[in-house]
């Protein structure tokens, strides 16, 4: 789960995006400098595929290396260095300093910190207890819900029963190298951080409109206000001793600063529905992330239950392309 907001501000909602992609038709009619045709499609769509996809790798294996350190840190002292260290990251880049604030924003910003350090502490809590796909899966149903919220078209009805089939089948079914069932608090808590992704969403173009693209270290700062403190409540003081830098390092890198920037670089060059199916296959390339790093399987039943709501999500995203069109 990328954290951090998109070049506006605002992570971006895999469904529904708001023209933060570049011209690509221009560059996909020219011919080459040598007056020959070449394939421009190819040229101009292929790096930015590598580099979505890239981001998508990125933030998976960032995500299960995370858990891999849970047990000697605990998952509020990986979630503080996570937000910590992204949070002084993006102020270094970004320098907030040079934008014009005023105190009327303070009360925006602190709401948006907040959901955005409770999205990604929901998460790592969830990840403890139940396999990083499925909780992936289970969280994609917020920007779902946030995109259809408003729907009038019977046909997305299909894309709701779909979302509502994957999680009815992800409950019942056996957990992670156990015959008992998925460990409800972790498919709780992948419930609660798909509820405050849509809020971040909702919340976050509000911000992104004001701000631009301040609001990403400005709404770091904020998280990192709130998860530090919680983390060291919770898992104590072990993350604070150095041994643990290179890891949290490590983490925010691979969660944070690689897939923000090569998103980024998508954004400008994909069609908007481009990159939304593309995005959908996050829960499976997570799943995949935690059977290589982590030893994680999942049973046939849970990899239908993943493709239900993945489908959904490509399905949602081809519908609001085609109302954008009409």
């Amino acid at each position: 789960m990328i954290i951090e907001p998109g070049e506006s501000g605002v992570k971006k909602n895999p469904l529904q995006h708001s023209g933060l992609v570049g011209d690509t038709e221009s560059a996909t009619c020219g011919t080459a400098a040598n007056g020959k045709r070449h394939n421009p499609r190819v040229n101009v769509h292929l790096w930015p595929l590598l580099a979505l996809l890239g981001s998508l790798v990125s933030l998976c294996i960032g995500s299960s290396f995370a858990k891999t350190l849970f047990d000697e840190v605990g998952v509020g002292g990986v979630s503080a260095l996570r937000i910590g260290l992204a949070a002084v990251m993006l102020v270094a880049v970004l320098r907030p300093w040079r934008h014009r604030w005023r105190r009327t924003d303070l009360p925006l910003l602190l709401a948006y910190g907040l959901i955005l350090g409770l999205m990604n502490f929901l998460f790592y809590e969830s990840v403890s207890r139940i396999p990083i796909g499925l909780a992936i899966a289970i969280e994609f149903t917020g920007p779902l819900a946030v995109a259809l919220w408003s729907s009038r078209h019977a046909r997305d009805g299909v894309w709701v029963a779909l979302a509502a089939t994957g999680m009815g089948l992800l409950l019942p079914q056996t957990g992670l190298e156990t015959d008992a069932p998925l460990d409800p608090a972790g498919v709780a808590f992948a419930g609660a951080a798909a509820v405050y992704w849509a809020a971040y969403i909702v919340v976050g173009q509000i911000v992104a409109q004001r701000h631009g693209r301040y609001a990403t270290p400005m709404g770091m700062m904020a998280a990192a206000m709130l998860v530090v403190p919680l983390g060291t409540w919770q898992a104590g003081t072990t993350w604070l001793e150095p041994q643990w830098w290179a890891a949290g390092l490590v983490v925010a890198l691979l969660s944070s600063a690689v897939p923000y920037a090569l998103e980024m670089y998508a954004l400008h060059h994909l069609p908007r529905h481009t990159f939304s199916i593309l995005l959908s296959l996050e829960p499976v390339i997570g799943a995949l992330a935690g059977w290589v790093i982590l030893a994680e399987s999942l049973s046939v039943l849970q990899f239908v239950a993943m493709a239900c709501i993945m489908v959904a999500s490509m399905g949602a995203a081809w519908g609001l392309q085609a109302d954008h069109k009409n």
